[in-house]
């Protein structure tokens, strides 16, 4: 590469930015008669395909709060997330005006206490509960499908305890 090369490819370097931060949420049950695990996805406003609740930082707020208010906003979802993400995954997110920037988004697990009828995009966006396996075949993002099996394998250790608990119920 010649001097022009790689002054040109410094200067790109330079100016790109550094990846977008959305908080997001693995919102998650469990069914009350197999004890089996279920996790929530959701169709996005714009291309409908399948994604998590999400959004970006809001001022004053941790990230496991945003999670949570994600879920409740676009999905009607109350519950708990984790304080410590379980994860990380990447993707080009289609800005207004239709250009793409790279996003980095930080995933809590969201244990699932309710849901609520009404909820602010009640109408824009499709809601599905399916088992990890078939979340990671319905999502695009490699990291994410990467992120839902790791979650199933996570979770079957509490299997046992709370199938018991379904049965006692």
């Amino acid at each position: 590469m010649g001097i022009i090369g790689r002054i040109t490819s410094d200067i790109k370097l330079m100016l790109q930015r550094p990846p977008r931060q959305q908080f997001a949420a693995i919102c998650h049950r469990r069914k009350k008669k197999t004890g089996e695990l279920e996790v929530l996805l959701i169709t996005s406003r714009d291309t409908g395909r399948w994604v998590i609740p999400k959004g970006w930082h809001m001022p004053g707020k941790q990230p496991y709060a945003i999670a949570e208010r994600e879920a409740f906003e676009e999905a009607g979802i109350k519950g708990k997330a984790t304080v410590e993400p379980i994860g990380f995954y990447t993707y080009m997110k289609k800005m207004r005006g239709g250009h793409k920037v790279p996003t980095r988004v930080q995933v809590h697990a969201l244990e699932v206490k309710g849901a609520v009828k009404e909820f602010p995009e009640k109408g824009v966006r499709r809601l599905e509960w399916v088992s990890c396996d078939e979340a990671a075949s319905r999502v695009d993002e490699p990291e994410l499908k990467m992120l839902f099996g790791d979650f199933a394998k996570m979770s079957q250790s509490a299997a046992p305890a709370a199938k018991k608990a379904a049965q006692t119920a």
